[in-house]
């Protein structure tokens, strides 16, 4: 679940998502529109490479879902994400 959330977040900053895709989210999750829109406002730019940056977003989704991540789960994530290598058909996870 963390791991869906985390590529959603990284979605949004890509692409120009309906209110559907955004209620889809919500339902699975319970972070809304706002919250999510607001993380990946983080993200945006230079700040998706920016190491420090993806931790302090990972860890704040951490504490939203309550899912705890461990450091090789987040180096993965970084990893992923600075390598551009976030799949890119997220919707489809939904």
């Amino acid at each position: 679940m963390f791991l869906f959330f985390s590529y959603t977040l990284l979605e949004v900053i890509n692409l120009n998502l309906s209110d559907s895709f955004f209620n889809k989210v919500e339902k699975k999750t319970n972070v809304k529109k706002d919250t999510i829109l607001s993380l990946a406002k983080k993200l945006q730019g230079d700040n998706m490479k920016n190491e420090k940056n993806l931790r302090e977003v990972i860890r704040e989704l951490s504490n939203m879902t309550g899912k705890n991540v461990s450091k090789e789960q987040e180096d993965k994530i970084i990893n992923t994400v600075i390598n551009d290598k976030v799949p890119k058909d997220i919707d489809k996870m939904i």
